[in-house]
């Protein structure tokens, strides 16, 4: 009996160093990353009370754009938000499936790459300058275009479908 009692002891004492290290070395890799993740000054990043779930924010020249929805959450925010990004993107596959990993370049009407970034989710919200685009999207092996206008008021939307995967 006594040793079992000690067995027991033993296994939750362990137990409870492993969860110890285990969350201090979480707070230590939070520490010394200073780009992942969101912080009580940064809004945008899920996790936020004030983001309201949106994925942080990022920034590729004078273009910021987010992207995810793979959680309900996320898929929520991106939707709600939709109405204050200039241009609206979503990926689907077969059934209506959400994709991610999908390789986006945006260009302007002059030829310039304004955007060149890969889609965390089946949704990416894009801030552009007013006038004409083309979207560039990739899945897997497949390529697709898009022209796009985006307008001085309101917003653009661009639909991506891929019937197989």
């Amino acid at each position: 009996m006594i040793h079992r009692r000690f067995v027991a002891r033993a296994a939750t004492a362990a137990a409870a160093t492993v969860l110890m290290l285990g969350l201090t070395g979480g707070a230590y890799a939070q520490q010394a990353s200073e780009t992942t993740g969101g912080t009580t000054t940064d809004n945008t990043s899920a996790g936020n009370v004030n983001g309201g779930g949106l994925p942080q924010v990022q920034q590729q020249g004078d273009v910021s754009f987010t992207s995810g929805g793979v959680g309900l959450d996320e898929s929520k925010a991106l939707l709600a938000a939709q109405s204050q990004w200039p241009l609206s993107l979503r990926f689907t596959g077969p059934g209506s499936d959400y994709l991610s990993d999908v390789k986006v370049k945006i260009v302007d009407a002059h030829g310039g790459s304004v955007l060149d970034t890969t889609s965390r989710g089946p949704y990416m919200l894009v801030k552009l300058r007013p006038g004409r685009y083309t979207v560039h999207a990739a899945y897997k092996e497949s390529d697709q275009t898009k022209p796009v206008t985006i307008p001085a008021k309101g917003t653009a939307k661009a639909a991506f479908y891929w019937g197989t995967q």
